[in-house]
């Protein structure tokens, strides 16, 4: 067991939401801790492909985002902390911007990956210490803040950020199904939370991604851009006729999937897994050069050129829209204990919007960060 460790703010978590956590923190004088469970790079984040989204439009606003995040929530997502995450937006991208990120509001199909590089670029050469390899197994509060054992090491602290994401790895292996989530996705984290006190909402409505790569067998589990759709391509059953919306939200595009299939329209994957047809073929070669080329690389190197035949696609579990309850600095029911991103409930409801996810992460994991070093100070 390596010798204890005693920081103002320790993060437990290296996807955007941690990372950012850590940059807020330490840029507001805390000296901090970061510790994940494999490596820094490891991480949901990294494997988001969409957009983030914010108001910067003559013809938009941030009570028009808000509007938007609480229609597409069924009405059940936590006002405040709506007007709170649509309101920081534009803010937020100026901030990533300001870090390196290039490109936003979309770096091609890879803005998690762009988004996650530039905030360890931020977080490697500063003073925030960072803990490889090094699971959160226990938490426990004592008289002037937790103790955390991460890995080997033994880490006191005056206040903790949780950016620990989901559990949809876990769940999908569970159900036998595919998952778009990394394989550290498994929500212990959320759970030892809970075992201490910390109060939840919605841990029940997880998210379907619509269109997760069916077939070839190394597609599967891949989030198809959702901008295919925003592109032309469409939904097509066994007959190649549209049966839903594509332009629709998530639950319900994943849902009209899940029904024509059920009704026996749907198509067979090589290796009988259910599909649907995923019109590809209506994205104009210029927009899928600009917007996905790393999902063309990835299907062209399995022999499928999306822009000349449709792909197969089925819904995949996603994104766990619940968690712990937060308020609007990011601090859960637990006194010192802080929360955001994947790991955090309320912003989204019971149905998240695409792409805000990445900026919940960067608007909260930036809150969560200054109000555990505020509370430190305090």
């Amino acid at each position: 067991m390596a010798a204890p460790v005693s920081v103002d703010v320790l993060v437990i978590g290296s996807g955007a939401s941690g990372l950012a956590a850590a940059v807020s923190a330490h840029r507001a004088g805390a000296s901090v801790a970061l510790a994940a469970k494999g490596s820094l790079q490891s991480c949901n984040s990294a494997k988001a492909q969409g957009g983030i989204q914010a108001a910067f439009g003559d013809d938009d606003s941030p009570e028009q985002h808000a509007e938007d995040v609480w229609k597409s929530s069924h009405e059940t997502a936590d006002r405040r902390l709506v007007e709170v995450l649509t309101g920081e937006a534009p803010g937020a991208i100026h901030w990533l911007e300001e870090l390196g990120v290039q490109r936003l509001l979309q770096v091609g199909d890879r803005t998690g990956h762009a988004i996650t590089a530039a905030l360890r670029d931020a977080v490697e050469p500063s003073t925030v210490k960072t803990f490889t390899k090094s699971p959160l197994s226990s938490l426990e509060p004592t008289a002037n803040g937790w103790r955390a054992h991460c890995g080997e090491h033994v880490i006191e602290t005056g206040a903790v950020v949780l950016a620990a994401g989901g559990r949809c790895y876990r769940e999908a292996r569970e159900r036998g199904e595919l998952s778009t989530n990394h394989p550290g996705a498994t929500g212990e984290v959320t759970q030892m939370a809970l075992d201490l006190g910390a109060e939840s909402r919605d841990l029940d409505a997880l998210q379907y991604h619509p269109n997760g790569g069916a077939w070839p067998a190394n597609m599967q589990g891949y989030s198809i851009p959702e901008t295919t759709r925003a592109y032309g391509a469409t939904l097509l059953n066994a007959e190649r006729e549209e049966f839903t919306d594509p332009l629709g939200p998530r639950d319900e595009v994943s849902q009209a999937i899940f029904d024509e299939v059920s009704a026996g329209r749907g198509v067979e994957t090589p290796d009988s897994r259910p599909a649907v047809y995923l019109d590809t073929t209506r994205i104009p070669e210029a927009d899928a050069d600009v917007s996905l080329p790393y999902m063309l690389r990835r299907y062209r190197a399995a022999g499928v050129d999306p822009l000349q035949e449709a792909i197969l696609t089925y819904p995949v579990l996603h994104y766990q829209n619940g968690g712990l309850v937060i308020d609007d600095q990011g601090e859960t029911t637990l006194e010192g204990v802080f929360a955001c991103g994947e790991i955090a409930g309320g912003t989204h409801g019971r149905n998240r919007m695409m792409g805000n996810s990445l900026l919940e992460c960067t608007v909260f994991g930036r809150r969560a960060g200054a109000a555990a070093a505020e509370k430190v100070r305090g």
